[in-house]
C-alpha cells in the first residue's frame, strides 16, 4: 500500500474579477459609507444601499487552477514548475491551508511549514527572538521543542546579532533567512517552498537546497518546491508537475517534464534579428531588464548560424529605470533537458558594468562554442554581485527565451571540454556597453 503525504483530487480555485468592494476597512469607514448612503451624498437623488449605479460591476469569474489531481508519497521531493501565472501559487496557498478551495479537496498527512513569501507568519512588529516562537506556535510546536531548536536556526539563519530587533527594520533578504530556518528546522512532515528563496543570495540559495535534500533523504520528509531555477529543480527534485493555464499538463520525472516545460516555452531564434523579450516569463525586480536579443556566429558561410567550435556574438536591449552598477550580465545555454551547459557570465570577468537611466546596448562573445550539433535554449540573467546587497540583487531572469540551433560547419570536431560539474568552458568577452 502506498504511503501518502498530498492527495488531490479535482481540485479548483475561482476568483471574481473586476468586483465592487462592499467590505470597509475600518468602523470609521463603515460609519462614513451608511451616513453618506442615508443622506444620499452619492451622487444620487435616492439613497441607495451597496455600490453607486454608476460602477461598473463585473461579474466575471476566472479559475487561478482548476480540474487538479495528483498524489505525493511520503519522503518524495516534487518540483512545481511553469510560467508566471500558471496557478502554482495558488495550489501551495490552498495545501498550506491559506484559502480555501472552491472545488475538490486536498489530504495533507502530517504538519506542514510553508514559506510562500517574504514573511509569511511573521509579525512585523516583534523580535526575531519573538517571531521564532510565534512561527514555531502557529505550526503547532511546544515551547520545549522551540527551545530545543532555537540555536540551530538562529545559526542557519545568521541573524544572531539582530534577534532583539523588530523584523520590520530587516532587509527581505534576512527575512527569508530566518523564515526558511524556522519552516525547515521546526520538523514540519511536509514543507512548502515557493520561489521565495530567489531573494536570498546565492550561497544562502545553496545553503536552503542543501537543507531540503537534508529533509527529504535524510529525514524522510516531503518537499514542495516551486522555483523557476532549472538547475535547482534537476538537483533536488526527483519528480515535477507542470501547470499551464491553471491545469496540470504534466506529471511525471524531472527530466522529462523539464523537456517538456523549456521546448513548449521557447521560440526558435533567427541570427542577426531582433527577439523580442518583453513579454516573456521572468523573476527579479525589473529595476533593470532584458527588452529584446540578437545573436550572431559573424560567420556569412553559416548563414550567421551558431556552429561547434565557432564564435557567438549576443547583443543584448537592456532598459534600466536609473543609472545603475551591474556585476553580472549573463548570457546562458541550456540542453532541452534543462541542463545548464554554458554560462557566459560577466562576474567572472570582475568588470562590473554601468548601465544608464532609458536603453542600453551590451555586446558579449563566445569566442569558443564547445557544443555538439543539436537545439539548446537560450537563458538571460541580469543581477548585482552577491557581496554587494543582502538580498542578491537579482533584476531580471528569463529562464527560457529562445532555442538556438548549433550546426557543424565542414567537418569540425565538436570540441566539448565538460567540467567536473558538467557545465562546458566556453570563453567569451563583453565587447561594448552603448
Amino acid at each position: 500500500m502506498r504511503d501518502l503525504a498530498i492527495r488531490v483530487e479535482n481540485l479548483g480555485k475561482q476568483y471574481k474579477i473586476g468586483a465592487v468592494r462592499y467590505r470597509h476597512d475600518t468602523l470609521r469607514d463603515e460609519l462614513v459609507g451608511r451616513l453618506k448612503t442615508l443622506f444620499g451624498f452619492n451622487g444620487h437623488s435616492a439613497p441607495t444601499i451597496g455600490p453607486p449605479r454608476s460602477a461598473s460591476v463585473d461579474r466575471d469569474f476566472i479559475w487561478a487552477i482548476k480540474g487538479l489531481t495528483f498524489e505525493v508519497e511520503r519522503g518524495e521531493v516534487v518540483g512545481i514548475i511553469g510560467p508566471n501565472g500558471a496557478g502554482k501559487s495558488t495550489l501551495l496557498k490552498i495545501l498550506s491551508r491559506i484559502t480555501a478551495p472552491t472545488s475538490g479537496y486536498a489530504e495533507m498527512q502530517g504538519r506542514v511549514g510553508s514559506l510562500l513569501e517574504v514573511g509569511t507568519g511573521f509579525h512585523p512588529e516583534l523580535t526575531g527572538r519573538e517571531n521564532i516562537y510565534l512561527n514555531g506556535a502557529i505550526l503547532g510546536m511546544k515551547k520545549t521543542e522551540i527551545d530545543r531548536k532555537f540555536d540551530e536556526i538562529v545559526a542557519f539563519a545568521e541573524t544572531e546579532k539582530f534577534l532583539e530587533t523588530p523584523l520590520k527594520h530587516y532587509s527581505s533578504g534576512m527575512y527569508v533567512r530566518l523564515a526558511f530556518a524556522v519552516a525547515a528546522h521546526l520538523e514540519p512532515e511536509i514543507l512548502i517552498v515557493d520561489e521565495v528563496l530567489a531573494v536570498g543570495d546565492v550561497q544562502f540559495q545553496k545553503k536552503c537546497l542543501g537543507k531540503m535534500q537534508d529533509i527529504s533523504k535524510g529525514q524522510g520528509r516531503t518537499v514542495l518546491f516551486v522555483s523557476h531555477s532549472m538547475d535547482a529543480i534537476q538537483r533536488l527534485c526527483s519528480k515535477c508537475l507542470l501547470f499551464r493555464g491553471g491545469a496540470l499538463i504534466a506529471n511525471g520525472d524531472t527530466a522529462s517534464t523539464v523537456a517538456h516545460y523549456l521546448s513548449g516555452n521557447s521560440r526558435r531564434g533567427c541570427p542577426n534579428e531582433w527577439i523580442d523579450v518583453s513579454q516573456l516569463g521572468r523573476t527579479g525586480t525589473g529595476e533593470a531588464r532584458f527588452v529584446a536579443v540578437q545573436y550572431s556566429s559573424l560567420n556569412e558561410a553559416a548563414a550567421f548560424q551558431a556552429y561547434s567550435n565557432g564564435p557567438l556574438e549576443f547583443l543584448l536591449d537592456i532598459v534600466s529605470d536609473s543609472v545603475r552598477s551591474i556585476g553580472s550580465i549573463a548570457v546562458t545555454l541550456y540542453s532541452l533537458s534543462g541542463i545548464k551547459l554554458v554560462n557566459a557570465d560577466t562576474v567572472s570577468l570582475g568588470r562590473p558594468i554601468t548601465l544608464r537611466k532609458g536603453r542600453n546596448f551590451v555586446r558579449l562573445r563566445i569566442e569558443k562554442l564547445y557544443l555538439n550539433p543539436d537545439v539548446y535554449v537560450v537563458g538571460l540573467w541580469l543581477a548585482n554581485p552577491v557581496a554587494a546587497t543582502r538580498t542578491g540583487g537579482e533584476f531580471d531572469h528569463v529562464q527560457s527565451v529562445f532555442e538556438i540551433d548549433v550546426v557543424k560547419l565542414g567537418s569540425q570536431s565538436p570540441g566539448m571540454r565538460p567540467h567536473s560539474d558538467g557545465v562546458v568552458t566556453s570563453p567569451f568577452h563583453l565587447l561594448e556597453v552603448t
